[in-house]
């Protein structure tokens, strides 16, 4: 493999993973091997947590420059050359029959299908193996294509993706990407679109009450109670609020809901058919007690608290990211005790695709009425006296 001539598609997570991995095997070491890396990108601050060759310093510059030269720092005798060109057909003057003719080997580390289909098309006409990859979250695939052996990348399609039904995922996860799929929604929900439901509201709020009127869904429901709670409710004006936000999250998310999941099925519960209800993959859950003293408690609080404050525009002290002084703060909150509700409706039928909710009736009236009245006591804010 010392000889070989191989091509590299994409310098991001994977392409640093393969450029990595054949300098350290030496391929590509003697004077007839060429190892030869295209990428039209540049470096962003957001690549910076998964590809490893870039640092904060090469921001800005392209990605297939710089990943060719550290691949060369760990293995000085790597013939490399790296390319600022996209792999389509208007750089087929630059990978013209020649360059193709010349390689042995084509490896994929690219972000998107179109790509991978017109590579994929260029090493059958070629003649090329091909190396296909790709990543997904906490998913990954890898597929060799080899002339004359296997299917090519467009021969086959990946099966329709099973998502997790709704109540596995918020009340009974019992695998990570449950845990990863509740935290994403969750994080998406609180702050990014609420925020911009919030934003798109106050941008105009009788064109927003009159789309909120003619959708009256579930869906119109879920959006005016955000809008409430962001601007009533859960409304911070000061970092101390949202230490408080913060907090209270924590106890909602980890201990509140636990609470009432296990007082509206308690261990014992069992099914219409009489099976313990708690029985696997279901697993009867523990609710948290916080304490200041666990890092991974506090550390909740201090990133909700910031994230919170950046939402709202407010300051955010220096001391934020001190435990102590934070761990302070946040035992200055008022935390209400846990009142269990009766006649709570917990959805249980994994074939439910979305939890249910009452029909709106006069609720969205209501709701834009109360949205009315923030908007006039935000403009008009009343005397202090």
């Amino acid at each position: 493999m010392e000889d070989a001539k191989i091509l590299i598609v994409g310098s991001g997570a994977l392409g640093c993973e393969f450029l990595k991995n054949l300098a350290l095997m030496g391929v590509c070491c003697s004077k007839e091997g060429k190892l030869t890396i295209t990428d039209d990108d540049v470096i962003e601050k957001g690549n910076l947590n998964r590809q490893f060759l870039f640092r904060d310093w090469n921001i800005g510059q392209a990605k297939s420059t710089v990943a060719a030269s550290v691949a060369g720092s760990i293995n000085p005798n790597l013939h490399i050359e790296g390319l600022q060109n996209r792999a389509s057909p208007e750089t087929e003057n630059v990978f013209d029959d020649a360059f193709w003719e010349g390689l042995d080997v084509v490896i994929n580390a690219l972000d998107n299908v179109a790509a991978r289909m017109y590579m994929n098309m260029r090493c059958l006409y070629f003649q090329k193996p091909l190396l296909e990859s790709g990543t997904l979250g906490a998913k990954c695939n890898t597929q060799m294509v080899i002339p004359h052996l296997t299917e090519n990348y467009r021969a086959s399609r990946d099966p329709p993706e099973k998502q997790a039904p709704r109540c596995t995922v918020h009340s009974f996860p019992h695998n990570i990407d449950h845990c990863l799929t509740w935290a994403r929604s969750e994080f998406d929900g609180l702050l990014e679109k609420t925020p911009s439901e919030v934003n798109t509201f106050l941008a105009n709020p009788s064109e927003y009450a009159s789309s909120m009127k003619s959708a009256g869904d579930a869906q119109a429901r879920d959006l005016l109670e955000r809008v409430i709670e962001c601007l009533d409710k859960d409304k911070c004006e000061t970092f101390q609020d949202c230490i408080t936000w913060a907090r209270l999250k924590f106890d909602d998310y980890f201990s509140i809901r636990v609470k009432q999941l296990t007082f509206t099925f308690p261990e014992d519960a069992a099914t219409s058919t009489g099976a313990p209800f708690w029985s696997a993959p279901k697993q009867f859950p523990r609710p948290l007690q916080f304490s200041v003293s666990d890092p991974s408690h506090l550390q909740f609080v201090m990133a909700g608290s910031i994230l919170r404050a950046e939402a709202f525009g407010i300051p955010i002290p220096e001391w934020a990211k001190n435990p102590k002084k934070l761990a302070d703060a946040v035992s200055r909150v008022l935390v209400p005790d846990f009142q269990p509700q009766k006649g709570v409706k917990i959805v249980t039928d994994e074939k439910a695709t979305s939890l249910s909710a009452p029909p709106l009736t006069m609720l969205p009236s209501l709701m834009i009425l109360s949205l009315s009245w923030m908007v006039v006591l935000r403009i008009f804010p009343q005397d202090s006296g």
